[in-house]
């Protein structure tokens, strides 16, 4: 320094601080321009806390509604197993209805309670009558014959096998016989 500047520091002080506060001010400002404030922080923690917290919630509800969806569902391959021994049962009650046969009225009552017994699980029948026409998201058509007269074309003609709901969902389309 010289001597001027020396003599002048002496003679005035306040120059000197003033000089110190800008240097220090300027510290400061590059200090914060790097560093965010502790309300920037603040407000960038509450955020990343929220969006984890809502990431979590939807990861609760998700996996709450496959667990529903698989308790609905998870009987789903027994019932499948068991729609032939129901199928047995209606056959078996055909041919003993023909027969005359005095057991006709045990083996009914088997099947009824087998079949409500399913029901409380679920299960339920499609109706499928003769004579209604023929819905392909409802019925799966098997094979197709002459109609028997011209009402009875795009119509169900018979109903080879039984179709079933669980739940809201079919588990197997009645097989029909189309009039063609």
């Amino acid at each position: 320094m010289s001597k001027k500047s020396k003599k002048a520091q002496e003679e005035r002080p306040e120059l000197r601080s003033e000089e110190v506060q800008k240097e220090q001010t300027q510290q400061n400002e590059s200090v914060s321009q790097t560093e965010p404030s502790t309300e920037e922080a603040l407000a960038q923690e509450k955020d990343r806390y929220l969006r984890l917290f809502a990431e979590f919630e939807n990861y609760k509800r998700r996996t709450s509604k496959e667990r529903i969806e698989l308790f609905k569902t998870a009987s789903h391959d027994v019932m499948v197993a068991l729609l032939p021994v129901l199928d047995d049962f209606d056959r078996a009650l055909k041919q003993l209805e023909k027969a005359d046969d005095p057991m006709f009225e045990g083996v009914t009552l088997i099947r009824n309670k087998f079949f409500e017994t399913l029901k409380q699980k679920g299960l339920a029948l499609i109706e499928t009558e003769v004579g209604a026409s023929f819905d392909a998201d409802q019925h799966e058509a098997i094979t197709q014959i002459p109609a028997p007269n011209q009402e009875m074309k795009g119509k169900i003609i018979d109903v080879v096998e039984k179709g079933y709901l669980l739940g809201e969902k079919i588990i197997r389309y009645p097989k029909v016989v189309i009039g063609q």
